[in-house]
């Protein structure tokens, strides 16, 4: 089984996640982004919708990415892959309840 899930995946992967410094008040000091995880990847685009904002056409660039099962992924995590920066914009799904793969849906920052 595991040598079936690590075969498909080719693209490595950091999972991002911003720590919060607060004072004794609980007012934000510092934010800054930490390396969380990497992953093994599979990568696949989905297909892009265009829409007009301000008269002006954007593209979605959204993408899936297909990691082995962890159930501590969360949707405020960002993604690095090769010095691209992509949001988290759905939770994860645990593909077929199986605990085997997790697919993350994220849109890369334009």
């Amino acid at each position: 089984m595991s040598k079936r899930l690590s075969n498909n995946r080719k693209h490595q992967i950091t999972f991002i996640k911003t720590e919060t410094t607060t004072d004794d008040l609980g007012q934000v000091i510092d934010e800054k982004d930490v390396d969380y995880a990497i992953c093994w990847a599979d990568i696949k685009t989905m297909l892009g919708k265009e829409y007009f904002a301000a008269a002006a056409s954007q593209a979605e660039r959204t993408y899936l990415f297909i990691i082995r099962y962890r159930p501590d992924v969360e949707t405020t995590m960002k993604i690095n892959f090769k010095g691209r920066i992509f949001d988290i914009t759905h939770p994860p799904i645990n593909d077929g309840e199986r605990n085997e793969t997790l697919t993350v849906i994220a849109q890369e920052r334009l």
